[in-house]
């Protein structure tokens, strides 16, 4: 088979921990091939999010144009939007592919800075009818009026159990049919989680690239975060990037015999 060619659109995270460079880390793990329109530039670290300057819509939209002209994409994976602006201009440009999408709703950074604003959650609703899947947390689930409100754009849901209560995370996946699949695990307590939906939306993506059903897709991806995150390198002060190598030594510091 080709290489699986996944197209994210999303913010660029300057720690290194989440957005485009957890994506492109995520889907080279997982045999991917990443290409990429930025939607924003930000200034952040484990900390926090120190400065966010938004891309042009009219560049973001070009970034897309210029990838698919050329490349083409077997899925796309969008994360960090920026704008109900940019929300419509991206849609303008996948609607008529029918491309396998999974679109991870991000509001609120792990840090807890706000990502999205009131107009740009609203135009969402567009993302979602053309989303396979959207993969909201708690609380953006509750932003986006709930699952029912979610499930009725014709996308399937995986509620991610994370920012729930107790040792056992509760990941659902509910199908557009209703069918529902479900994966309990022990949480793994570390304060390294910074990236954990977007790695966990390319990983989805790269699967469906691949040509994996969506529940095999989902179920790969969910196995990917935890390997990642009981392989955290513990890097900064705060919420710290996940260990997308899974402590695996880089090939120009092998030993060569």
């Amino acid at each position: 088979m080709p290489l699986p060619r996944i197209l994210v659109i999303a913010g660029s995270d300057s720690g290194g921990g989440a957005g485009i460079q957890a994506d492109i880390k995520t889907i080279t793990m997982l045999g991917g091939h990443a290409m990429t329109a930025v939607t924003a530039i930000t200034a952040q670290n484990t900390l926090g999010v120190q400065g966010v300057h938004p891309v042009p819509v009219a560049m973001v939209a070009r970034q897309v144009r210029s990838v698919l002209d050329d490349l083409g994409a077997d899925a796309v994976k969008i994360g960090m939007i920026g704008s109900a602006a940019t929300v419509h201009a991206v849609a303008d440009v996948l609607e008529p592919l029918g491309l396998p999408l999974v679109f991870d709703p991000v509001m609120i950074a792990t840090s807890g800075s706000v990502l999205a604003d009131d107009e740009t959650i609203a135009a969402f609703a567009r993302l979602m009818r053309l989303a396979t899947v959207v993969t909201p947390n708690l609380p953006e689930l509750a932003a986006l009026g709930g699952e029912a409100a979610v499930r009725a754009s014709g996308a399937a849901v995986l509620v991610k159990g994370g920012h729930g209560e107790g040792p056992v995370i509760d990941d659902r996946l509910v199908a557009a049919d209703g069918g529902e699949t479900r994966w309990t695990h022990a949480r793994i307590e570390t304060r390294h989680t910074h990236g954990t939906g977007c790695t966990l939306a390319s990983g989805i993506a790269a699967g469906l690239a691949a040509g994996l059903s969506l529940e095999r897709a989902c179920d790969r991806a969910i196995a990917f975060v935890q390997a990642a995150l009981a392989a955290a390198p513990g890097l900064g002060g705060g919420h710290g990037p996940m260990g997308h190598a899974l402590g695996t030594v880089p090939f120009d510091l092998t030993e060569r015999g």
